[in-house]
């Protein structure tokens, strides 16, 4: 996880997540339209899962 994703993923969570896949980006997308800790959470919680 790199300083670079984890400064996005405080900015705009759903752009931080964008390479890991579809289904992680339309979850974090409806997480921050939601609030924006949430999709904040779910952004470092996927980026931080090494798979």
């Amino acid at each position: 996880m790199s300083f670079l994703r984890v400064l996005l993923a405080i900015i705009f969570p759903p752009l931080a997540v964008i390479g890991k896949g579809c289904g992680s980006f339309l979850i974090v997308l409806l997480l921050t339209f939601c609030g924006w800790i949430p999709g904040v959470i779910a952004a470092l919680v996927i980026l931080n899962n090494p798979n």
